[in-house]
């Protein structure tokens, strides 16, 4: 009985315009998030920019998208960037915590369990005593 009442492409019109809000809702957020981290607009401007965007949602996104679309993709790379770099700081920090003396004992108990030759106890010792 349902099926007749409602039919298919009424249903995939309406599983279509839910995720066409969806998209909306998403790039007007991106929107927002995008003005307030632009640090080359004043307060007044992004203040301006909001009220355009809320008042008229549509063509104040899209004019926001081709005026500031270019820079919008510019500072999402920065940022990336970023946070890649701080994120590989951190790590470097992080596994490098080992003192010089730490690093030496090891190598020194992995030269007395045979994982490793004399030699290699040496050219690994250079390079701990190196940086």
């Amino acid at each position: 009985m349902l099926a007749s009442d409602y039919p298919v492409l009424d249903a995939f019109l309406t599983i279509l315009y839910f995720f066409l809000f969806i998209i909306w809702i998403w790039l007007l957020i991106m929107v927002f998030i995008d003005i307030f981290r632009s640090r080359d607009l004043s307060g007044g401007a992004k203040a301006l920019w909001v009220i355009f965007v809320i008042i008229i949602p549509l063509i104040g996104v899209l004019v926001y998208l081709i005026a500031r679309g270019g820079k919008m993709h510019e500072r999402a790379v920065r940022q990336a960037q970023q946070q890649d770099q701080q994120f590989r700081e951190y790590v470097r920090e992080t596994a490098s915590s080992a003192t010089p003396a730490e690093q030496l004992a090891k190598l020194a108990d992995l030269r007395d369990k045979g994982v490793i030759t004399a030699a290699e106890f040496e050219q690994q010792k250079a390079k701990v005593l190196a940086s």
